[in-house]
């Protein structure tokens, strides 16, 4: 079964599984019935009236005391939860009351018993703070907490109070008096004071007139010294001026002179640059012009010759070195023909000889030939020296023969000697 409880209760379930004793403060609990027992305690502030009535103070004098108190059972700690359990569980909240009201009302009593009834009356703070302060401890242990205490009222049978307040009152009433006669003393003092004040600050503002009317007069009378002489020096720095202007004027008239001067020299200057400039812009700048004209044009011939003999030595050096690669290649084919010749001969031999003859036979055909071509005219006289011309040319056309065998052997690099063997 379930069962619950508000924040201002306390729960407290027993028996079977709950050793020890479960306590819930504001919530709820399921308890077994039969096996289990449930019990509540109330957290309400309790509100106590402490009365002590008739203690007898350090000094003997009884008085009557009363403070108010507010208490209560501290359920968020569960130390003090667990105490006031043990000490108050089944008690309803007037029993839990009588009892820290008896705490409170013996603590209060044994606080009296050693304070004077001044120290009580007087400072109230500090006797509220001793009570609290002691009960606390007791209550504490207790499960109960003190919330607060305050001193209500403090009176006794034998007028000890009243008697206090009688002498403290004739002791304001003498201070009154004295403090009104004082003052009144004071205001009479006062009074005697500002009218005499008053009549010496009479006598001294007269004293001050006078001394004033008598510093006017005085410096009237130099003010007006001051202005005699400043009318006097303006007077004859009026003529001063009036000279000055006129010199100045003067002064300006030749400056304007000089001026104008300085302007036709300044025309006549501007003038002069001016027919310059003319004689320049026309004689000048065009000689300049065409000397400038044909300086570029020489240099521009300068120039033009030498790039040209760059581009001649260029082409020239182009020139020789495909000259140079073409011999070189045409040297490499000769070289790389003799070589392929040279095998063909060591291959075929005197066929190859022949061969070869054939092919140069034209060539030395050409050869016997030049002479013969280079003959413009043959004209044969027989008359007289007949034999003699036709010897010169039967020796000519010999020795053409003779030296056909040499020429075969130069072209072809065969002799005829071989090619008779070979045929």
């Amino acid at each position: 079964m379930f069962y619950t409880c508000g924040p201002n209760e306390a729960m407290v379930v027993s028996g079977f599984c709950r050793s020890p004793p479960v306590m819930i403060s504001g919530g709820s609990v399921f308890v077994f019935p039969c096996v289990q027992q449930i019990q509540r305690i109330s957290l309400n502030t309790l509100t106590l009236n402490v009365k002590s009535d008739k203690v007898y103070t350090r000094h003997g004098v009884p008085v009557s005391v009363t403070g108010i108190a507010q208490m209560k059972i501290q359920g968020q700690n569960k130390q003090m939860l667990a105490a006031a359990c043990q000490m108050f569980l089944g008690k309803s909240e007037s029993d839990i009351a009588h009892i820290a009201l008896e705490t409170l009302e013996g603590h209060q009593r044994a606080i009296i018993a050693h304070l004077t009834v001044e120290e009580i009356y007087k400072d109230r703070k500090k006797f509220s703070e001793q009570v609290f302060k002691v009960a606390s401890s007791d209550l504490f242990n207790m499960g109960i907490s003190v919330v607060s205490y305050t001193l209500k009222d403090v009176h006794d049978d034998q007028d000890y109070l009243h008697s206090l307040g009688k002498a403290r009152t004739a002791q304001v009433q003498k201070d009154a008096r004295i403090g009104e006669a004082m003052n009144k003393r004071d205001a009479v003092i006062r009074e005697a004071n500002a009218i005499q004040e008053k009549i010496s600050a009479q006598y001294m503002n007269e004293i001050e007139m006078a001394k004033a009317q008598r510093d006017y007069e005085l410096k009237k009378a130099v003010y007006d010294i001051e202005v005699c002489t400043k009318n006097a020096e303006s007077e004859m720095a009026y003529q001063l001026q009036v000279a000055k202007t006129k010199q100045q004027i003067e002064e300006e008239k030749m400056q304007v002179m000089v001026v104008e001067r300085s302007q036709q020299i300044m025309l006549q200057e501007q003038e002069i640059t001016r027919r310059e400039k003319e004689l320049e812009a026309k004689v000048k700048k065009p000689a300049d012009a065409e000397r400038y004209r044909l300086e570029k044009l020489a240099e521009a011939e300068r120039l033009q010759l030498i790039m040209e003999a760059e581009a001649e030595a260029e082409s020239i050096k182009m020139r020789g070195e495909a000259e140079a690669y073409a011999v070189e290649a045409r040297g490499r084919a000769e070289a790389e023909q003799m070589a392929k010749k040279a095998e063909a001969f060591q291959t075929y031999k005197e066929g190859a000889m022949v061969d070869m003859l054939l092919e140069k036979l034209p060539l030395m055909a050409e050869e016997i030939s030049k002479p013969l071509s280079a003959t413009n005219k043959v004209t044969m006289v027989s008359s007289g020296g007949s034999e003699i011309g036709a010897a010169k040319l039967t020796g000519e056309v010999l020795d053409i023969m003779t030296k056909l065998p040499e020429t075969i052997e130069k072209l072809t690099g065969v002799s005829i000697s071989q090619v008779a063997r070979t045929g």
